[in-house]
């Protein structure tokens, strides 16, 4: 009694992992395309650039500080004469006299050229920015950069998604319609077998088992031909995964639940507020607006300061008296650039109206592509259930004239007629069924309605 029941809970487990595994396995693979996908990495690259543009923006705010030295030496070229001897000789001579010594010897003239010789200047250079409208606009548009650059990665994330499903529900759909042609084949071999014995029987005819071997040739064709679709469909989806082509694809995907998740009463007024496209156009018109408030600051004045701390002498002498500090302030007003800054603003302001015409066409079209999503949608829906109900009727009709052909009643072409529409009528099934989650991933990337973060 225990091993039962202890058979029965591993079951039951067994059952449960196995479920869970099928709910999970297309969000798996989506998690692993945003991962891996090479393009998508590029846009986070571009992403961090925008990032590190950002934070150059606010360096500009900080203080620059830097080392800057110089040592220059010359002779010759332009010179100025100074009267030294001249002014104080005659001075000199009057104290001797007085004082009866020689303790004011006569001096000569100076002449001094302009040029310094073996003369060094090293200083500590700090700047600061006080005034400048420029840097402030800069900041707010670098801000915006990444803005812009995070909405573009959203909207490749979205369009990756909507890729993977839909070459996974491709792949199902090639992997179902092989199983559809197996099907197919051992029907065609039971005909086939059919017409031996009633040849055999004297009931037959050898025409038809020659039509019955054509009829298998055609759907080991067909069937050869869906395996060729399997591979491409394996080929491309691996290639949205940045895995290898012939990595195996996992085809447990609860297509019950998937139909469960569904909407199908959704409501006229579709929202496409959450599109990136919308609003990265939205950021891009604030962006452009920025840059026409900068250029309108054009007058105003601009103010640095700066702070020197340094040494400066000659034959590389470092005392008390060559060190020095200087500071000060660098105003910069503009009066005049030939009408540069007011046609910098004109073309700004082309660039908005440019920018604000962009959203609404786009709004439109975004709108446009939402409503035919949810039309494809329904259409593809409605012919899932009209494929259903001929599957059936197919079914239904095939096992009538297969019986009947058994007894006699209905003719090979019959049997052959029925055969081939039950084969179509569950091929249409799958087609339609796969179609329906495809337009629902297409619908779903219209909308904006899935969580890419």
């Amino acid at each position: 009694m225990k091993t039962a029941i202890s058979k029965m809970l591993i079951l039951a487990l067994v059952l449960t992992i196995s479920q869970a595994k099928a709910q999970t396995v297309l969000e798996t693979y989506v998690k692993e395309g945003l991962s891996n996908n090479i393009v998508l990495k590029q846009r986070n690259i571009a992403l961090e650039k925008a990032m590190l543009s950002l934070k150059i923006a606010n360096s500009y705010f900080s203080p620059q500080v830097g080392i800057q030295g110089n040592y220059t030496s010359g002779l010759g070229g332009r010179s100025i004469s100074i009267p030294v001897g001249d002014l104080l000789n005659p001075v000199y001579t009057t104290l001797n006299q007085l004082t009866g010594s020689e303790k004011f010897p006569q001096i000569a003239n100076v002449n001094q050229n302009f040029f310094p010789y073996n003369f060094y200047d090293a200083k500590v250079h700090t700047t600061l920015p006080i005034i400048n409208s420029d840097l402030i606009y800069n900041r707010k548009i670098s801000q915006q950069q990444v803005v812009l650059q995070e909405f573009e990665a959203d909207i490749y994330k979205r369009e990756l998604v909507k890729n993977i499903k839909v070459a996974y529900f491709n792949y199902l759909s090639a992997t179902e319609a092989i199983k559809i042609y197996e099907s197919a084949l051992k029907r065609g071999e039971e005909g086939k077998r059919v017409n031996e014995s009633l040849l055999e029987n004297g009931r037959g005819l050898p025409a038809y088992i020659l039509r019955s071997e054509s009829e298998i040739e055609t759907t080991k064709a067909q069937k050869a031909e869906a395996e060729r679709q399997v591979e491409n469909a394996q080929l491309y989806f691996n290639f949205l995964l940045n895995r290898n082509g012939n990595e195996p694809v996992l085809t447990g995907l609860d297509t019950q639940e998937e139909f469960s998740k569904l909407d199908f009463a959704i409501a006229d007024s579709i929202s496409t507020q959450n599109r990136e496209e919308l609003k990265m156009l939205r950021e891009s018109i604030e962006l452009t607006n920025n840059v026409v408030k900068m250029n309108k600051l054009f007058w105003l004045p601009k103010l640095n300061g700066f702070l020197d701390l340094g040494s400066q002498a000659q034959d590389w002498k470092v005392s008390s008296s060559s060190r020095y500090y200087l500071f000060g302030v660098q105003l910069d007003v503009p009066l005049f650039a030939g009408s540069r800054n007011r046609n910098k603003i004109k073309m700004t302001n082309l660039d908005l109206q440019s920018a604000q015409l962009s959203f609404s066409g786009n709004s439109q079209q975004i709108n446009l592509s939402a409503q035919s999503a949810k039309n494809n949608l329904y259409t593809a829906h409605q012919n899932y259930q009209s494929a259903q109900k001929q599957q059936a009727a197919a079914q239904s009709y095939q096992k009538l004239i297969d019986k009947g052909y058994k007894e006699g009643v209905n003719t090979f072409i019959e049997a052959i007629d029925a055969r081939n529409q039950l084969t179509q009528a569950q091929l249409q099934v799958t087609i339609n069924r796969y179609r329906v989650l495809s337009a629902a991933a297409q619908f779903e990337r219209e909308t904006a309605s899935y969580s890419i973060n």
